[in-house]
């Protein structure tokens, strides 16, 4: 009753202040002094509307998928994660893990599929009320709370990996001493003969656009802001939260190759010459190395992998991996890899020319070593 009464009091005071002259300017002054709570652009109040839209549409939706490849299943394995289920050759996967000692997966044993969708349509809903009221305070703690539960999810979620990949049945059938088979928390990892792959699916990726719609909201509210402290923390965030995209979307480069420890994909033999080794990553991320041009072409051949990379050492240096197709190529008889080949590559043209000169041979482009590779000729583009 008491608080109903100093409200009318203060609205009957400040119609009386704008009422005269002199009580306009102080009700000015008091404006100044202690201001409206900043409200948000049209354009950010949309960013939020569309961001629990997209959430809600996560519901429906795959959010992460893992990929298992290996000889015998030619058409791969498929581990679909939900925000409710798991789903995909889940019967297969169970029967494959029961033999190395992984517990079975069920749904029902996760509490994160029982919660999950509540928490997603918790957070849809925070994002239209921010929307409704428009403050700015409010656009903010959304996606400062996005991101936490981005970073808490995918922390869970190496957790339950870990827990399945670490904890295993002591009376398995097959046992390898001190082998994990904890699956990758994106991208790609060989366990055993299996090679996993791990990566969002439309949910995932959905979630990915909802925090960028987040980002932008606040990157065009900041811009207006007069507190340099606010600037600061929201500067913080947003430039952890870019940096984190960022990388966890960056494509990968080459991977080492240890000579006479790694094994060629093709003929199975020890690489050992760090003049002639070559590589692929596919599209899903995994890596195959090789001798030389020569294994990797019948592997090529043989195969037909979706190709996301080539790469080439350096015939100049010691195992060094350059990027295939900027690469120069000499053929010629007298070059000779350690499984055939005659081909060698240089990271430059000068260098590449001055080795063909002296053998009298002409400097090829990856254009004809990549033809000769896809084609029904021989294994070698000299050849």
């Amino acid at each position: 009753m008491a608080l109903a009464t100093k409200k009318r009091l203060n609205r009957r005071l400040s119609i009386r202040l704008q009422a005269a002259p002199a009580g306009a300017a102080c009700y000015s002054s008091v404006k100044k002094i202690i201001p409206m709570k900043p409200k948000i652009s049209t354009l950010s109040r949309l960013l939020l509307g569309i961001a629990a839209a997209l959430l809600i549409v996560c519901l429906f939706v795959p959010l992460w998928h893992i990929d298992l490849d290996a000889p015998q299943y030619p058409e791969g394995l498929r581990l679909l994660i939900w925000p409710g289920k798991i789903a995909g050759d889940v019967d297969i996967i169970n029967g494959l893990n029961h033999y190395i000692g992984m517990k079975t997966l069920h749904s029902k044993d996760f509490i994160e599929f029982t919660i999950l969708p509540y928490i997603i349509s918790a957070y849809a809903l925070f994002f239209i009320i921010a929307a409704l009221r428009g403050r700015k305070g409010g656009l903010y703690s959304a996606f400062i709370a996005f991101v936490l539960f981005g970073v808490i999810a995918m922390v869970d979620f190496w957790k339950w990996e870990y827990n399945y990949g670490h904890n295993l049945d002591p009376n398995a059938a097959i046992r390898v001493p001190g082998m994990a088979y904890q699956p990758p928390l994106i991208g790609f990892k060989q366990l055993l003969n299996f090679g996993a792959f791990s990566v969002p699916d439309i949910g995932g990726w959905l979630f990915v656009v909802v925090g960028i719609l987040l980002l932008a909201a606040c990157l065009k509210e900041w811009k207006g802001s007069k507190s340099s402290p606010k600037k600061a923390g929201i500067t913080a965030v947003i430039a952890l939260f870019g940096f984190t995209l960022f990388n966890g979307c960056a494509a990968d480069g080459p991977q080492a190759i240890a000579l006479n420890k790694d094994a060629c994909d093709y003929c199975r033999m020890g690489i050992a010459d760090g003049r002639f080794a070559a590589e692929l990553i596919t599209a899903k991320g995994r890596v195959y190395k090789f001798d030389d041009l020569h294994c990797l072409t019948g592997f090529v051949k043989e195969t037909h992998p979706e190709v996301k990379a080539f790469f080439i050492n350096d015939y100049d240096k010691n195992n060094v991996l350059i990027d295939a197709s900027t690469a120069f190529y000499v053929g010629h008889d007298s070059i000779t890899g350690p499984m055939g080949g005659h081909t060698a590559a240089f990271a430059n043209s000068e260098a590449a020319k001055k080795f063909a000169d002296g053998l009298q041979a002409e400097v090829l482009s990856w254009d004809t070593i990549h033809q000769a590779m896809l084609s029904d000729s021989t294994h070698d583009a000299h050849e």
